[in-house]
């Protein structure tokens, strides 16, 4: 078994191949209220220029663009290559002109000129030290720009009342993500980090969903993780593949839901947000 966690490294655990790509689509659709609800609430607004790190898919650079709106622009960054040409694709189909997309390390990306806003959605949860990469994108905000962070508090998934797979579940998958050196409580922490990395003024809140007992989107979610998880979960010996039984495991949590007539709260989508001071 190796069940210590890997020195933090910026290592993404979950994966690109078209299975994760399908998943995270899923995702982004599911947060996506409360994303546009957080964006809205830290100040992004029509014309802005906007850079959106780790886009991935290009779902918050969407989002961002239509709250900055043709006389603004948008710019997302991510390494994946496979994630960006998907991205490029779908603007071009849907023909918003006002984002683009480049492929760079978001750790140490530098642009040109400024921007109005950095926009940052489940990043900071991979990072090995999230407040020095905050700080490093200061010198891409103009004084006064805006710096906002939207991240997963893994600790608010539960269902109520109990049930014990979603609670085995929960557990596989938040310990498999801190044994890769991942932070999967980090919404809870996110006020601090924009502190530390040089941000004024730093406001927070979450925003938290209920998911009824016959609700497909919980048990699709959480054992959407595990399968992506899986590898590291039975490599880690947190679980074996025969007590995950990845195959069964949505079917499962459905059903252990139904019967105990329980709401499932998925994580909740945290959001902070903070401003460059004028002095660096």
């Amino acid at each position: 078994m190796d069940s210590q966690p890997t020195p933090p490294s910026n290592r993404y655990v979950l994966g690109s191949d078209a299975q994760e790509l399908d998943r995270l689509d899923r995702q982004a659709a599911f947060i996506a209220p409360a994303t546009q609800l957080l964006l809205q609430a830290a100040g992004l607004s029509a014309g802005m220029r906007v850079l959106d790190l780790g886009t991935g898919l290009g779902h918050v650079a969407r989002l961002a663009g239509g709250l900055v709106g043709p006389t603004g622009s948008v710019v997302g960054v991510d390494r994946a290559a496979q994630a960006l040409a998907v991205a490029r694709q779908r603007v071009e189909a849907s023909q918003e002109t006002h984002l683009s997309f480049v492929e760079g390390d978001v750790v140490n990306w530098r642009g040109g000129e400024p921007f109005d806003a950095i926009v940052a959605r489940l990043l900071l949860f991979h990072l090995a030290d999230p407040a020095v990469a905050v700080r490093h994108h200061l010198q891409n905000l103009r004084p006064g720009g805006l710096f906002v962070a939207v991240d997963f508090d893994i600790g608010a998934l539960r269902a109520e009342p109990p049930v014990s797979l979603v609670d085995e579940g929960t557990g596989w998958v938040t310990q498999a993500f801190s044994a890769a050196g991942a932070s999967p409580m980090i919404g809870a922490r996110l006020g601090p980090i924009l502190t530390q990395g040089g941000l004024d003024g730093v406001k927070t809140f979450g925003v938290q969903a209920y998911l009824p007992p016959h609700d497909p989107a919980g048990p699709a979610m959480l054992a959407g993780v595990v399968r992506s998880l899986a590898g590291e979960i039975t490599r880690r010996g947190i679980a074996t593949a025969e007590q995950v039984d990845i195959a069964t495991l949505e079917r499962r949590i459905a059903d252990e839901l139904n019967r105990h007539d329980a709401v499932l709260l998925p994580p909740t989508v945290v959001g902070a947000w903070g401003r460059r001071p004028n002095s660096v």
